[in-house]
């Protein structure tokens, strides 16, 4: 049996940075770990192939050679998926989906043969075990139990363009013992946190180390520090012994939550542990939003000290904001502003209010006949799928003078200085790609320092971050190129 497995391509995204990773010669941030884990669960007869759209296009000769393509997607790759079923239909090779997009809408896609819905672990087997039987396959594979990840196998990853990634990526745990009712991981994964055995997330740190890889892992857990027992028992000393072994290969950057603030000892294990960075949902300086919201994690604290400990503490954190909420009043956008800036979160995620189907608050808002449209899973196109109770040209308008005022030049970089004085690294390792820092460094140097308007606040820059903080320029000019992205993507000057 030949398999397809295609993942669609991303549309230009905050997190997609199409933009800077030409500054390192890399077509794509991270792999599509969904897929390779699935390919991982078919029978060892099998062959298999992997086309990726963000790295490489779907040719005819791959249709041709398949017997089923695989397909797995999230809302915002809903335009390229169309022109791959399309593909797919010119080529009679049936369709397999699952992910995220299908378990919420599979209903919209009558031209998919078959849907792999929730956890492939609970799933897929039922349709491999028709298969091998040869038994009339299902329309729809589903269920309600989530999966025991002690049997989600050691992804395929022999078989990314590796090279062509800024990002590898691993899966530790699933579910989040929080409830805010814009996010759907509860309804696609529950509250209880499951986790994967630590022998086997070694063993995933071993077949990336042996393939070679070196630099950045991403950790995709929705919330890292969900199980904090586990972590700090179990999986962080094995991964500090793992990572003094192998020299530090490897530096992570997590998901987690604002309470990662409260225990000095972990905060302490994962930067032991290589794990430097953290994005957090910040999302409101507003309490009342944060209450209304249910994001507890994040009431009755003062947010901008729990930042700072964190980065002094030895950890980047960069964080995600909110606009639109119910009881949002038009000085909430001065206020995500000065919090971004005092902060130092200097990529700082900032959205439109959407509910997402499944979610607490998009129940609410379709029984209050506010739902006006399917959300278009884009964090950059100005848009919202439900009437807000603010004046929608007032909250668009505020909205982009949030953007305006963090993503310009003289701003962005002013919050880059806040960054470098409160962020306290606590080691620095040898990862193994310096020379692709090193070309995108020169390249910044003509691109930024040069070509573009803002060259003067640059150099500035430069100057003041080797005179002031030398040890942190890496990061800077990670930075500064990450910088030159947002504003493209935001429509700002370069």
């Amino acid at each position: 049996m030949n398999v397809l497995l295609v993942y669609p391509e991303y549309p230009e995204a905050y997190f997609g940075f199409k933009y800077a990773l030409r500054f390192i010669s890399k077509k794509a941030s991270v792999p599509p770990i969904g897929l390779i884990t699935v390919s991982a669960m078919f029978p060892s007869g099998w062959q298999k192939k992997l086309v990726d759209l963000n790295i490489s296009p779907l040719l005819s000769s791959d249709l041709e050679w398949a017997d089923y393509v695989f397909v797995s997607a999230m809302m915002i790759q809903k335009e390229s998926l169309v022109a791959v079923i399309e593909e797919c239909r010119k080529h009679q090779v049936k369709i397999v989906a699952g992910g995220p997009l299908f378990t919420h809408d599979y209903g919209n896609y009558p031209q998919i043969d078959h849907f792999i819905l929730n956890e492939a672990e609970v799933t897929f087997p039922a349709f491999l075990n028709d298969i091998e039987r040869g038994k009339t396959l299902q329309n729809i594979y589903r269920t309600d139990n989530f999966a025991v990840l002690k049997a989600s196998p050691t992804p395929d990853f022999h078989l990314l363009a590796q090279k062509e990634y800024a990002y590898m990526n691993i899966q530790i745990s699933r579910g989040c013992p929080f409830s805010c009712d814009f996010c759907e991981i509860p309804s696609l994964l529950g509250h209880k946190v499951r986790m994967k055995e630590t022998k086997q997330i070694i063993k995933e740190l071993d077949t990336l180390y042996n393939l070679n890889w070196r630099g950045w892992v991403f950790i995709v857990d929705d919330n890292f520090i969900g199980n904090i027992k586990e972590i700090k028992n179990k999986l962080l000393p094995a991964m500090i012994k793992w990572m003094k072994d192998h020299n530090y290969p490897f530096d992570f950057y997590i998901q987690s939550s604002i309470d990662l603030s409260d225990d000095e000892e972990l905060i302490s294990m994962m930067v032991e542990a290589g794990i430097n960075s953290t994005f957090i949902g910040i999302e409101t300086p507003s309490e009342k939003s944060l209450h209304n919201c249910k994001k507890v994690q994040n009431e009755n604290r003062d947010l901008l000290k729990s930042v700072k400990k964190i980065q002094k503490a030895g950890m980047q954190v960069s964080g995600g904001f909110i606009v639109g909420f119910d009881s949002d009043t038009p000085d909430v956008f001065q206020g995500q502003i000065d919090f971004i800036q005092q902060s130092g979160i200097v990529w700082a995620v900032v959205g439109l209010l959407n509910a997402p189907p499944g979610t607490r608050l998009y129940n609410r808002l379709e029984a209050e006949n506010r739902i006006s449209k399917e959300p278009s899973g884009s964090n950059i196109d100005y848009t919202m799928n439900f009437i807000p109770k603010m004046n929608k040209y007032e909250l668009l308008a505020g909205y982009k003078n949030i953007i305006e005022n963090i993503y310009g030049i003289k701003p962005y970089y002013k919050r880059i200085r806040q960054f470098s004085k409160n962020y306290k690294p606590k080691h620095t390792r040898p990862i193994g790609i310096e020379s692709n820092y090193l070309t995108a460094f020169f390249k910044s140097l003509v691109i930024i320092g040069i070509v573009n308007k803002g060259r003067g606040e640059y150099w500035k820059l430069l100057i003041w971050t080797l005179l002031k903080h030398p040890v942190l320029i890496k990061d800077v000019i990670i930075y500064i190129i990450t910088g030159y992205h947002f504003r493209k993507v935001y429509g700002l000057n370069p």
